[in-house]
């Protein structure tokens, strides 16, 4: 190894859907983690859905990251693809390691590995293969014989042609591979360690197969025992990922019990809660003028389904007339989901609801000091940092009870600061309405909040502390890999991204 090599860590971020490709949330955290450790080299392999999201960044990449690699779930297949009487056939030992995945026994991961990255492995010969009919029919007769098997034979295609695409990607080389969810990221993350030996961290902010599967349960274009297949598939691949992973982290307790339940060992995990840069939100313009005497509600988020924006509207506006003055300040990206956006800004218009303003993608730090108190209404989260941004600028929150956002707004044990909001249940709009109404109302007890969410935020959620956490982490497996660890900078000149572009200029 290279004595430059052995100065620096080279750290792979794995990450689904959302680093560098949007804002907020994960990505905010992945971002905040990179250029909080200038002193490792990192890359990245974004796992996205297709080929028009090609190098697509929303951020502006850290200096010490030296390449973006993508991975894309809907592709097509650039091996040559045989005659259907000339497709390559499994061998006995390959069958059955299908046939384990399928039936979701116990799968033999590494017999897979091995298949997927043979030079002549082809998907849609796979997919398409006697084989892979086989094995379904194998499936379909032990499991779902009561349903129709051309439909059951399709829905394993439509599951594992993303899986396939995965499977088969040449995972650079890198140190220590963090992946941020179980998943595909999971998966990438096994298959580098099983490639090139190196160390697999996971960092769950939600937990991956739960929230795969409350999607499912909610989504339209699955139907009856077909959501369970897709939800067994998710299942499968998590626990391929805290079988093999060196360490897995979550956010808080509760989270970690999931984990646990799910079959993660115990010995394997660790709480490490988020953090923020306070420094970077004090001293906050408050209001204009105009706004003097509005109450304002902000709203950080994307304009997604999951974010539940339709409910909080609808409350907004059955607050509104009991209180007036209220404005609902909704901040933050519409185009990542620009037709639900589109019936979020119907929504305002059917219920004639005044003072709603949808900003785009904005710098908080224009527009948390002149709200009164935020509010998010999703249906599922982690840990969230729109939170502790608001606890930064001492402003309460009303928040729906998912992730940790119960202990965020009444505290962990052991935490005597006091509520710091109110909490609501998921798409609740009486709850939620008269919890707009009550914190609009009792000036006294929202400054009090704000005040006891900002005292618990520097007591725990401090982004110096997360970095302590993680820089003992990262030096741990840096040990093991028999690096030595250095705090001097990162910095190297003229790399390239997976898109050929120059990652650096010499100065």
């Amino acid at each position: 190894m290279a004595e430059e090599e052995k100065k620096h860590m080279k750290v792979c971020i794995v990450a689904e859907g959302c680093y560098p490709y949007v804002v907020g949330g994960v990505s905010s955290w992945i971002n905040s983690l990179i250029k909080s450790f200038p002193n490792l080299e990192f890359i990245v392999i974004g796992i996205v859905a297709d080929r028009s999201l090609r190098g697509q960044f929303t951020y502006e990449l850290p200096e010490n990251i030296t390449a973006v690699y993508e991975v894309y779930l809907s592709d097509l297949d650039w091996k040559h693809t045989k005659k259907r009487g000339e497709r390559t056939r499994l061998n006995k030992t390959q069958y059955r390691a299908v046939r384990s995945m399928i039936l979701n026994q116990k799968v033999d991961w590494d017999t897979l590995f091995q298949m997927f990255h043979d030079d002549t492995f082809s998907v849609d010969d796979f997919l398409m293969g006697a084989d892979f009919l086989s094995a379904a029919k194998e499936c379909y007769d032990l499991l779902y014989p009561q349903i129709v098997f051309s439909d059951f034979l399709w829905t394993l295609r439509s599951i594992y042609l993303p899986f396939c695409f995965v499977m088969k990607m040449d995972v650079p080389q890198a140190d220590l591979y963090h992946c941020v969810a179980t998943g595909y990221a999971g998966v990438l993350g096994c298959i580098a360690k099983y490639f090139h030996g190196s160390s697999v961290l996971i960092s769950e902010h939600g937990i991956y197969t739960r929230e795969r599967e409350e999607e499912l349960l909610k989504a339209t274009w699955v139907a009856g025992i077909y959501k369970n297949i897709w939800i067994d598939q998710f299942k499968k691949m998590s626990k391929l990922a805290y079988d093999r992973a060196d360490l897995v982290t979550s956010l808080y307790d509760r989270a970690r019990e999931l984990q646990l339940d799910l079959g993660c060992p115990a010995a394997k995990t660790m709480v490490t809660p988020n953090g923020i840069d306070t420094k970077r939100l004090e001293n906050l313009p408050g209001k204009t003028e105009e706004e003097a005497g509005m109450i304002n509600i902000g709203a950080v988020l994307r304009v997604t389904p999951i974010k539940d924006v339709k409910t909080m509207i609808q409350a907004f506006a059955f607050a509104k007339k009991e209180v007036p003055k209220l404005k609902l300040w909704i901040m933050g990206p519409c185009d990542e989901d620009e037709e639900y956006a589109q019936e979020c800004f119907d929504l305002v218009e059917t219920l004639h609801a005044a003072d709603i303003e949808f900003t785009g993608r904005i710098d908080v730090r224009e527009y948390l000091g002149r709200m009164d108190f935020t509010i998010l209404t999703s249906i599922s989260e982690g840990q969230p940092l729109t939170i502790l941004e608001s606890y930064a600028a001492h402003k309460p929150v009303i928040a729906t009870d998912v992730g940790n956002c119960r202990g965020l707004i009444y505290g962990e044990e052991g935490d005597d600061f006091g509520p710091a909001g109110i909490l609501t249940h998921i798409m609740n709009l009486q709850e939620i309405t008269t919890a707009m109404i009550e914190m609009a109302l009792d000036t006294r007890g929202r400054l009090q909040m704000g005040e006891n969410g900002y005292r618990r935020l520097m007591a725990k959620y401090r982004i110096e502390d997360m970095q302590e956490v993680y820089r003992n982490i990262y030096k741990d497996f840096a040990a093991k890999q028999n690096i030595e660890w250095t705090e001097e900078p990162f910095t190297v000149y003229g790399k390239e991204d997976s898109n050929g572009r120059n990652r650096r200029k010499p100065e």
